[in-house]
């Protein structure tokens, strides 16, 4: 299967995991080996500034950490827009990418950061099964998705963005019996 490295995940409506219902998520890297993705649209209750006091000088200390994931709940991942990406060990798509653990740029090589606990991760072929099972919808990530103003009604415009029966899909309720 094709890496789906730069690309959305958007959660199927059968995907029932609490994990990732209704989620979307950034593929970061995909290979033969597996895949890291971080959850785009789920915002904590805390802020970078309590939380992480450290990355005050790369990312807004009054923004809120996002939980990127269910893996290693307790590891700090910033994604950022970098004005080099070179800058970046690992570019997701366009100038999108993670910061490296061993040394930081400086604030001004990045033209905005957000802060993740978690991620999400895939062992070898895993991801690709389920796309293949028709769990995810992939859809090309941008940079007002890996950034939305708006993340909890992200799952919605993505789809909706798609259009079709994927705008159908966007506007079910979370619970189909109510309907």
């Amino acid at each position: 299967m094709e890496s789906a490295r730069g690309r959305l995940l958007i959660a199927g409506p059968t995907l029932l995991d609490p994990n990732f219902w209704r989620t979307v998520v950034l593929v970061v890297e995909h290979t033969e080996e597996g895949a890291l993705g971080l959850v785009l649209n789920r915002p904590s209750e805390t802020v970078v500034g309590d939380a992480v006091p450290e990355l005050g000088e790369l990312v807004d200390g009054d923004q809120l950490v996002f939980i990127g994931g269910p893996v290693q709940p307790a590891a700090v991942i910033v994604l950022a827009r970098f004005e080099d990406p070179r800058d970046s060990p690992l570019i997701a798509f366009d100038d999108v990418g993670v910061l490296g653990t061993t040394e930081a740029p400086e604030r001004g090589e990045l033209v905005e950061a957000r802060a993740f606990v978690g991620h999400a991760g895939w062992g070898a072929g895993q991801l690709d099964a389920e796309l293949e099972r028709g769990d995810w919808i992939l859809e090309p990530a941008r940079r007002d998705d890996a950034f939305s103003a708006s993340p909890p009604d992200l799952w919605a415009s993505v789809l909706t963005r798609k259009g079709g029966s994927y705008a159908l899909v966007a506007r079910m309720p979370p619970d189909p019996s109510w309907n």
